[in-house]
């Protein structure tokens, strides 16, 4: 039993986290989910030169329970969508490359900075502060690589697992969720720091001694917590504008979506839902359909367009829809989002540039082809530009972005530096039926509200249709999965304010990324020595 403790316990840290993220979406457990893991780190007492991989070992259990728990759904909604049974193996083997990344960190905090029995009683309160924020940095470290390593797929970060305390996740204008993840990581670190110099400490002398690593640690979140509930408070800076929106939810089941024959249904559902949300009063400015809204491409034959032209020529404002694109000279297809304002005369792209692995491009097609081939049969082309598209009434500049591109922090962060005053995304989330995975695709997305302090505005072809003001607070639309129009007003800062995270981005991974080298470099020299 005492050497089946540590495994127990690093699957048990996997577990609470997967608790911490929806569907469960037990936020509250990231504050302690990693400790039983960091104790099988610091306290297995292994021996020889295995010592190092048993640690990393510990890591990938954890890793692989996490990942399985919360990406399960890649495999049972893929496998039942193309009737493939061998989609079942996607997610295990999802989660067997991401699962290295926790190896990683339980190998750096377990080996690299508690390397003997005299630091593992942890009797300096500089050093253990030290320790702490080192482990935490390389925890925002390795999930800064999983976001961009093979085409990335940074979903549940540890910092989303708070999506929903707002006061905690203002700092986001900041740092971003990377602050976020390493507040949380450092909490955990210091929870099993704190407790083990306790115990250890035990005696007629221990309240003769300061130790800070307590207060500090309460002093940080305490300060975090102050600055969420002074940005939750402020009064809104600067003028703003109403934009009437008017978002269709079709609710089209996705072996329906791409049907031939239910085009004539398709297009009879969003004919009806889009005329009975333009006769709302007053006006609607901009009307949103999904990504994929039509069966095929707008541009792909003359029903598609003329039906598509027919219906902004009917609006009084622009309509906003996805659709793809096909570029003749260089042979390209394009996910896009296109725009059309004059009652149909004056379109504008966006080409989406970060494409979904396994959805939208095949990763290593001669290796994967034979698995997953049927299911991505051919590959777009990324866009090259952040393009910012231009309401017309009101002047509004809109930056639409395209399926996942809502989570991701840097790329939104683009369309707000080059002028963006709303965020719009279309998305179509019934690729993954009434799985957790349009749940965990707003949880992440809520974060680019809050980095960028500007609203984020949501359509979904099952959803999750709703709206995320510059805090994070999110107003639910429509119900997930219900067809449907939501007639809202939503005020669009004028001149909204350039966060510290709009400037300058992901700066607080790579500080991160150098401190993890700078200790990786440091334990280098010293055991040369």
């Amino acid at each position: 039993m005492m050497r089946l403790w540590p495994w127990l316990a690093a699957a048990s840290s996997g577990v609470l986290l997967a608790l911490s993220f929806p569907r469960w979406d037990q936020g509250w457990l990231a504050w302690l989910a990693l400790t039983p893991l960091i104790c099988a780190a610091f306290f297995s007492h292994h021996t020889g030169r295995r010592t190092a991989l048993r640690k990393a070992a510990l890591g990938y259990v954890a890793g692989l329970v996490f990942f399985v728990g919360t990406f399960f759904w890649l495999s049972t909604t893929l496998a039942a969508l193309y009737e493939n049974p061998w989609l079942y193996a996607l997610a295990p083997l999802v989660a067997m490359v991401f699962a290295c990344y926790f190896a990683f960190w339980t190998w750096f905090i377990g080996a690299v900075l508690v390397r003997d029995d005299a630091a593992r009683k942890f009797p300096s309160s500089l050093c253990n502060l030290g320790t702490a924020a080192a482990g935490a940095c390389a925890w925002v470290a390795h999930e800064w690589v999983r976001e961009r390593l093979f085409g990335g797929f940074g979903w549940n970060d540890l910092g989303v697992a708070l999506h929903r305390d707002l006061p905690m996740i203002q700092i986001a204008d900041l740092t971003g969720v990377p602050g976020i993840s390493f507040l949380v990581a450092f909490a955990n670190l210091m929870a099993v720091i704190i407790v083990r110099r306790i115990v250890g400490e035990l005696g007629p002398v221990f309240l003769k001694r300061i130790r800070w690593e307590f207060s500090f640690t309460m002093a940080l979140i305490a300060v975090v917590f102050a600055y969420g509930v002074r940005a939750l408070l402020a009064k809104e800076a600067g003028e703003s504008v109403a934009l009437r929106v008017v978002a269709v939810q079709p609710n089209i089941a996705q072996t329906e979506k791409f049907d031939a024959e239910a085009e004539a249904k398709i297009f009879a559902e969003l004919d009806k839902l889009t005329g009975l949300g333009a006769l709302t009063r007053p006006a609607p400015q901009l009307m949103l359909w999904p990504e994929s809204a039509t069966p095929r491409s707008m541009f792909a034959d003359d029903v598609n367009y003329n039906f598509v032209i027919d219906q902004a020529k009917r609006l009084d404002g622009a309509l906003l829809l996805g659709t793809t694109d096909f570029d003749p000279e260089a042979r390209e297809d394009f996910n896009a989002a296109v725009l059309l304002t004059g009652h149909g005369e004056t379109p504008q792209f966006y080409r989406k540039m970060h494409l979904v692995p396994f959805g939208e491009y095949l990763p290593l097609r001669p290796i994967f082809g034979g698995l997953c081939g049927q299911m991505v049969p051919a590959d777009f082309t990324p866009g090259r530009e952040a393009t910012v598209l231009d309401l017309p009434d009101p002047k509004i500049r809109l930056a639409a972005l395209i399926c996942f591109e809502d989570t991701l922090g840097e790329l939104t962060r683009r369309f707000v530096g080059s002028g963006a005053q709303v965020l719009v995304n279309i998305t179509n989330d019934g690729w993954f039926a009434q799985s957790p995975a349009a749940e965990q695709h707003l949880a992440n997305a809520v974060f680019r509200a809050i980095e960028n302090r500007r609203p984020l505005i949501r359509c979904g072809n099952t959803g999750v249709t709703c709206g995320v003001d510059a805090c994070g607070r999110v107003e639910l639309w429509l119900k997930p999965f219900q067809q449907g129009f939501a007639a809202r007003e939503v005020l669009v800062p004028r001149d909204g304010p350039s966060t510290f995270y709009t400037r300058h981005g992901d700066w607080f991974s790579h500080v991160a990324m150098l401190v993890t080298v700078l200790v990786l470099m440091r334990r280098l020299v010293v055991k040369r020595r």
